[in-house]
């Protein structure tokens, strides 16, 4: 059976923008249920971890991935987004910030994100049409090749007080060579 830790949990998938997860230097344990026999520090990692909670199952998508919609779409162009990532007023390393184009699909997986559910991965087509980045070691982050249109700008990491894992989404336009700044905080 898998366990997931905080950090593997903020990895939640955007419909269409999937949210690069935070890199994490903890392991992931898989332990057989039906062993008879585990080693001495298999048995304290395990007991250690019982508490943690397992993450909720990934919500079914609604909206089926929109092929008319998406094929309007470009997927580059001259236009970038930066800018930094702050939760609970610190910013926040290694965060996944991803740029994808606002849909009917997108937006089904935005809502429930915001609501804390993350919804099954996106469509490989959909995925084709996302940009994504992590921010630096202050929280700074830089999207370019950005074809012009309207965008959910998302960034998700382990909020800096609590642990738990955050998700912050913005919407912006961006015309063809524009750079915008976006400032995430929450």
């Amino acid at each position: 059976m898998k366990r997931y830790y905080p950090l593997a949990l903020a990895a939640l998938v955007l419909a269409g923008c999937e949210v690069v997860p935070p890199a994490t230097t903890e392991r992931i344990d898989v332990i057989d249920r039906g062993e008879t026999r585990r080693a001495p520090s298999q048995e304290s990692t395990q007991e250690s971890r019982q508490d943690e909670p397992e993450p909720p199952p990934r919500a079914a998508r609604e909206v089926a991935f929109p092929e008319a919609e998406y094929a309007r779409l470009e997927k580059q162009g001259s236009a970038a987004v930066s800018g930094r990532l702050t939760l609970s007023g610190r910013p926040v390393p290694n965060a996944g910030i991803s740029v994808a184009p606002i849909t009917s699909y997108s937006a089904e997986a935005a809502e429930k994100a915001l609501a804390g559910i993350a919804v099954e991965p996106a469509d490989p087509r959909a995925r084709e049409y996302t940009h994504t980045t992590r921010t630096d070691s202050n929280g700074h982050f830089q999207v370019s090749r950005l074809p012009s249109g309207e965008f959910y700008v998302s960034g998700a990491g382990p909020d800096p007080r609590s642990g738990k894992p955050r998700v912050v989404i913005h919407q912006i336009s961006l015309s063809k060579g524009q750079h915008r700044e976006v400032e995430f905080s929450r």
